[in-house]
């Protein structure tokens, strides 16, 4: 496929981000996930550039073939707007300067864009944080050894005798109690004021079934959760085992 947009340099993590509509942050998770993976490194160097307040922060510049690989994991529509700008930087690449003027010129234009560049990705990303905590719910996605599932969670409480019941009467009492979102698209997905508290956040896990890759979240319960729904429990059979035994009865 590279030989499609051949002697072209590639794009920089920003420019997907601002191709795609999507955060710079989250093109940057993309790619190490792919790296994770074991794709080739070499197309995709880690390098960095400057905000508006002079900060370093980290960027990807990917070869074509990077390109191209980062977007077969996005629909058709990203897929489509990545591929046309490769075929319009392409078409529109700017002539080697023959005088000092030219080279003068050619790096004013060059400085001017990536301000710009960076001027719509810091517009996005205010729009973005005027919509916390909306943004950072559904943006709490991880994977760690150190959570435990609900099922695992009812298990540790059943043990300690401080919950008679198993892993679905802990899914009802958790929703009942607002730990989990108890309807819409996030069903069972923890609830705002369990990203707040830090005691539970969203697992992710790709499987991938007849060339298709399918993505799974679900609920997990955090270090500190854990540590806070034994305390909870153990205050007295008074705390959720009521709604237990109403939902149950």
């Amino acid at each position: 496929m590279e030989s499609l947009i051949p002697n072209q340099k590639g794009m920089t993590s920003l420019e997907i981000a601002e191709v795609t509509g999507k955060q710079h942050a989250h093109i940057m998770r993309d790619i190490r996930k792919l790296l994770s993976q074991g794709v080739t490194a070499s197309n995709f160097g880690l390098s960095e550039y400057k905000d508006t307040t002079g900060r370093k922060l980290p960027c990807f510049s990917l070869t074509p073939k990077g390109c191209l690989i980062l977007a077969s994991g996005y629909d058709a529509l990203l897929r489509e707007r990545i591929i046309n700008r490769l075929e319009e930087l392409e078409k529109g690449k700017a002539k080697v300067p023959q005088t000092f003027s030219e080279a003068l010129q050619l790096a004013a234009d060059q400085a001017k864009q990536i301000e710009e560049q960076q001027k719509q990705i810091e517009q996005k990303d205010a729009k973005i944080t005027k919509l916390q905590p909306k943004a950072a719910f559904a943006d709490c996605i991880m994977q760690s050894n150190d959570c435990i599932s609900v099922g695992e969670m009812a298990n540790v409480l059943k043990q300690n005798g401080l919950f008679r019941r198993g892993q679905n009467a802990l899914y009802e009492w958790l929703r009942w109690s607002g730990y989990l979102l108890s309807k819409g698209a996030r069903y069972n997905l923890p609830s705002q004021r369990s990203m707040s508290l830090g005691i539970m956040k969203i697992a992710e896990n790709a499987q991938q079934q007849k060339g298709n890759v399918f993505i799974n979240r679900k609920a997990v319960i955090t270090p500190y959760g854990q540590r806070y729904f034994i305390s909870l429990f153990s205050k007295g059979k008074n705390v959720g085992q009521c709604a237990i035994n109403f939902t149950y009865k």
